[in-house]
């Protein structure tokens, strides 16, 4: 049985933020959120979170009902942070229990890499995740003797030997929860930073016989933490490039992979060709054949196959294209359906819209849906013409095959078949002058 507890009690000073630093954005979702779906992927039995600052934030912001929560305050170092969970997970009891150590603001340690680490620390044995660093300034150090784990040293509490010890601590690690539940309260804060380190139970297990693994990430960015925002600019690349990369993998053409946003999940079938600069937000598909054109931002929508979106175009919630539907430039779509065949292709809104097939949405047409206070529907029928400049004011509906003038303000429902127009008779004034600028 695998227990975790994810530390997330943290102020992050160096955010320079309001927002507590778990809750820091990474590709759309705070980082935590992240850390408690890599262990949910796990299978863990208890995922208990430990907070701290900003703590009723972080707990409203990550609320579930497979998380727990312990308070750590004031903050006295890892060690002690582990300890306010404890009594959480003894709940379960601690025969044949072990316990995953992970950082919420460590977001991109992997399900593989993790799995790993639990292999390592079998049913009986502490298992660390550790990395070798050119530079392991700031870390941890690994001491080894004879090649085998005897303990870990800060850098602040490190001699020049040990700082010249290029194996690193990563933090996360796999100890026997009845193991742990011995150590914790054993830890005391004799060190430079007079916290309890919960690197310390190392020398505890070797002092105890216990065996002491360990393994490595995939790679070395699994493992990197977060403190300011240029070190989460630093994540969100790198998960995004390994994002275009499974897309790519998946027979997705990306005109540039590195100027690619996916904040949220994106499902795409085959064919699909996406420009550059586009962002998906939520949860969107794409379907067979579409093509996304640059500058495009698409949230909680699904675009049908053979579909053609962009640039310059904005796929709001509630948005569900069919097949073979063309949203062209600076067109925004929200809370609307499009059937198959339809197109607006310049300077439009659809908003609040059931649309049918075949329809030409013309240039600066727009569906007034909002009446200063309530949300009203627009329907549009099949094989409908509007005309450049049109304003649907909801809630209208507009009859099958029916030609919307342009210009035409509507606000009563058009006959099918027929020419509905509204607008001035146009006229032509002779002898009118242009206004002239005044000379000073």
């Amino acid at each position: 049985m695998l227990n975790v507890v994810i530390l997330a009690a943290g102020q992050g000073k160096r955010m320079r933020s309001a927002l507590p630093k778990v809750l820091q954005p990474l590709a759309g979702k705070p980082m935590l959120a992240h850390v408690v779906e890599t262990a949910r992927q796990l299978g863990a039995a208890r995922i208990c979170v430990v907070y701290g600052h900003g703590g009723e934030a972080v707990r409203e912001t990550l609320a579930a009902p497979d998380l727990h929560w312990a308070k750590q305050e004031p903050q006295l170092g890892t060690g002690h942070a582990v300890l306010q969970a404890m009594p959480l997970l003894d709940k379960l009891g601690a025969g044949g229990a072990a316990v995953l150590v992970l950082y919420g603001d460590v977001p991109l340690i992997g399900v593989a890499t993790l799995r790993r680490l639990i292999g390592a620390a079998g049913e009986d044995k502490l298992a660390l995740l550790t990395s070798q660093l050119d530079n392991p300034h700031g870390y941890g150090r690994i001491v080894r003797v004879g090649g085998k784990v005897t303990r870990i040293v800060e850098e602040k509490d490190a001699d020049d030997a040990e700082r010249a010890i290029r194996e690193i601590n990563t933090g996360i690690l796999v100890a026997p929860q009845a193991a742990l539940a011995r150590w914790l309260p054993q830890l005391g804060n004799r060190n430079a930073q007079g916290e309890y380190y919960l690197t310390d139970i190392v020398a505890m297990a070797v002092a105890e016989g216990m065996a002491v693994a360990t393994a490595y990430p995939a790679a070395d960015w699994e493992t990197e933490g977060v403190n300011d925002k240029a070190q989460l600019a630093r994540l969100e690349r790198i998960h995004q490039r390994n994002l275009a990369a499974a897309l790519m993998e998946h027979g997705v053409t990306l005109a540039d992979p590195a100027r690619i946003d996916v904040r949220g999940t994106l499902e795409c079938g085959r064919d699909v060709f996406i420009d550059v600069n586009c962002v998906f937000e939520g949860h969107v598909v794409l379907g067979d054949g579409v093509r996304i054109n640059a500058h495009c931002v698409i949230q909680d929508a699904t675009v049908g196959p053979n579909s053609i979106v962009g640039p310059f175009a904005r796929l709001r919630p509630g948005t569900v294209l069919a097949e073979d539907v063309h949203v062209g430039n600076f067109v925004e779509v929200k809370n609307s359906t499009v059937a198959a065949h339809s197109k607006a292709n310049h300077l439009a809104y659809i908003g609040d819209a059931t649309v049918g097939s075949r329809v030409n949405v013309g240039a600066g047409t727009i569906t007034c849906n909002y009446d200063g206070a309530n949300k009203h529907r627009t329907v549009i029928e099949d094989d409908v013409f509007i005309g450049s400049d049109t304003q649907l004011v909801a809630p209208v509906t507009v009859g099958k095959g029916a030609t919307l003038g342009a210009g035409t303000t509507l606000t009563k429902d058009a006959p099918p078949e027929q020419l509905t127009v509204s607008r001035p008779k146009q006229v032509s004034i002779a002898g009118w002058k242009r206004p002239v600028k005044k000379k000073e």
